[in-house]
């Protein structure tokens, strides 16, 4: 019978039985003691194994969760990088100031007249640039009287006679009925005309002259069978001649309007 130290550990039991049991085996109690202990260690004796374990598996999630919280702060940094720079962009004085002057250049080149406005684009901003001497009226519509008529100004159902000329954004002539010498006539009121060439003719006075900036949401349709092929502000120099009244008249089953 052998007595047993609480302090004792079960590896240095087994290495003191087995020593007295076989003496002459003086090697054997060492191994044997590191066999014991990785068993201890295996069985739970000690915490190091399971210590480790969970360390390892501690290790992993934490290097998991730093790398995704660096991935995240990675690409808000870069959302809030592209974002402000952006905003520089579209507020940039010098860049305005570069794109005026570019515009004027092509005016220029495209023989646009004198006062014409200029539009600075900034994605799908566009600001219209113009001297103190136009007016904005609350539709968006801008015009600019460059002689004023006289006279009462055109109503529903009457014939207006004018002469146009209509330019893009760049100054370019698109259209022109001086080059036809012959003036355009329509009657108000039957929506021959697009909104924003109506409400500016609507209140000149024959003998008149006037600039009008017409907006996309007052513009006329667009489409390869028209001038105009992007939604782009359009100007009109109007010169209006005469203005009618007219009358129905019905013949049989034919029906027309007659202007004196």
């Amino acid at each position: 019978m052998y007595l047993v130290s609480p302090l004792s550990s079960p590896s240095s039991v087994l290495a003191s039985s087995i020593s007295r049991s076989f003496p002459g085996a003086s090697a054997a109690p060492v191994r044997t003691s590191m066999l014991a202990s990785e068993q201890e260690q295996r069985l739970g004796f000690g915490h190091d194994f399971v210590s480790r374990s969970t360390l390892a598996g501690n290790r992993g999630d934490r290097s998991r969760r730093d790398l995704l919280l660096v991935s995240l702060t990675s690409y808000s940094s870069m959302l809030a990088v592209s974002s402000a720079s952006g905003k520089v962009k579209g507020s940039n004085p010098y860049n305005e100031k570069r794109l005026l002057e570019q515009n004027k250049k092509i005016q220029a080149a495209n023989n646009a007249p004198d006062d014409f406005p200029n539009f600075v684009r900034e994605g799908f901003q566009v600001k219209v640039v113009t001297s103190d001497n136009y007016v904005t009226t609350d539709s968006g519509l801008i015009y600019l009287d460059i002689l004023v008529g006289k006279g009462d100004c055109p109503k529903e159902g009457q014939q207006v006679t004018f002469h146009y000329v209509g330019y893009n954004e760049s100054g370019r002539r698109i259209d022109s009925t001086y080059l036809q010498d012959r003036p355009a006539k329509i009657r108000l009121g039957n929506k021959s005309l697009v909104p924003g060439f109506e409400e500016g003719i609507r209140n000149m006075r024959p003998g008149g002259k006037r600039r009008v900036i017409i907006p996309p949401e007052l513009g006329p349709p667009v489409g390869p069978s028209t001038f105009f092929s992007a939604k782009q502000f359009e100007v009109f120099d109007i010169e209006l001649l005469d203005v009618k009244d007219c009358q129905r008249r019905t013949i049989g089953f034919y029906s027309d309007f007659v202007c004196n």
